[in-house]
């Protein structure tokens, strides 16, 4: 599992911005929810590119022999 960060910073005139790193799509959306709620109201929103992307799972076949 990817390590999941929040970053904050405080701003001289007490805005306050974050990041999230390590995740996928809109999940973190409902990560920060309830802290943006809690802070006030969200100015702005910039999505990275992890918010593009899509989880990938990548599967192999394995051969398994019996003796």
């Amino acid at each position: 599992m990817p390590q999941r960060t929040l970053r904050f910073r405080i701003l001289p005139d007490g805005r306050v911005e974050e990041r999230v790193e390590g995740i996928e799509g809109d999940a973190c959306l409902g990560l920060t929810e309830r802290l943006e709620t809690t802070l006030g109201s969200v100015e702005r929103r910039e999505a990275t590119s992890e918010a593009y992307s899509t989880r990938t799972e990548q599967s192999q076949p394995l051969s398994v022999e019996q003796h």
